[in-house]
């Protein structure tokens, strides 16, 4: 069965979870465009998820799920949520979903976790995945330590379950090259930041706009919980402080409520700017539609490309 196939969409992508950005009215306008799109639980109470799925289905008839975060102190009860409300796809991240894969399962839901590891993607199969979402350190938001590049193919070659590649992707070379390392679509969060239809405050999208190739940082990673965000005076702030040995609750004053800051406020100094490396790809805002058609056209004109570079290269 190929993705589109599982997945029933037009196109092998899906849109990032991204907490308090992937609104219903965000994750139908991915899935009206041919995509999976998500409704990000993170930052949402359990009854402001069910109003959310309700709200996808009145906006479309295409192909939407919800991305649940496992630390989520209401996730309990948002696991049945989705059974409740007949969803029909679901990702996981920030924990083991083990607990719900069987009523899951029951429901017929496509279980699909972010793993940023080939132990746990391992793992996740043993518990019954349909597929995996495999994620690099390149990608805006929580992340990992490996890279996409180095990631996808160890897991691609660990399990037998379709592999999503993400982290890092922006254009058609790089879904491409997803499918170079055994990948079988691709989850994109930081190129659909800057699309008309992306809820967050114009000037996080002009952030991103602005951004260059060296303009993202991850902070938390001393302490073991990396995040990449944008660089402006509070990411500076938290950093300097982290190296000098500063405490969870004294680094909290720095990242408390910055996510909202950024996504509702428009604050970017002192706002968390989650943002992938690519966001020196990205330029123009867009309506989503184009932004997802693009990545896909010329695929088959780039492999051609590089076999032809390749058979030269001898």
């Amino acid at each position: 069965m190929s993705i589109t196939t599982l997945l029933k969409t037009r196109y092998p992508l899906i849109q990032g979870g991204m907490a308090n950005i992937a609104t219903a009215e965000f994750a139908a306008s991915v899935a009206n465009a041919g995509a999976l799109g998500l409704i990000g639980a993170g930052g949402m109470n359990a009854s402001r998820l069910r109003e959310e799925i309700r709200r996808a289905k009145e906006l479309t008839q295409g192909s939407f799920g919800v991305n649940l975060m496992l630390m989520n102190p209401e996730v309990d009860e948002m696991a049945d949520i989705v059974v409740e409300e007949g969803v029909r796809f679901v990702t996981t991240g920030a924990g083991n979903p083990g607990k719900y894969m069987a009523k899951w399962k029951e429901a017929g839901i496509v279980v699909m976790p972010v793993v940023p590891s080939v132990a746990l993607a391992k793992r996740m199969e043993r518990l019954g995945a349909d597929a995996l979402i495999v994620e690099g350190c390149e990608a805006g938001g929580h992340i990992g330590e490996l890279t996409t590049m180095a990631l996808v193919p160890q897991v691609a070659q660990a399990v037998s379950i379709p592999v999503i590649a993400a982290g890092g992707i922006a254009s058609n070379r790089q879904v491409a090259a997803s499918f170079c390392l055994g990948a079988v679509g691709v989850q994109v969060g930081t190129c659909l930041l800057a699309s008309q239809e992306c809820p967050i405050h114009e000037n996080y999208k002009q952030a991103v706009l602005k951004a260059k190739d060296t303009d993202t940082i991850v902070t938390g990673r001393i302490g073991g919980t990396p995040v990449r965000i944008l660089k402006n005076k509070m990411a500076k702030q938290y950093v300097a402080k982290e190296k000098e040995g500063a405490s969870r609750e004294e680094l909290e004053v720095y990242t408390l409520g910055s996510l909202r800051k950024a996504v509702f406020e428009g604050n970017v100094d002192e706002g968390s700017l989650m943002a992938g490396q690519v966001s020196g790809m990205v330029h123009e805002i867009r309506p989503v539609a184009k932004i997802i058609a693009e990545l896909f056209e010329g695929v088959d004109h780039v492999l051609e490309e590089a076999k032809d570079v390749y058979n030269n290269s001898k």
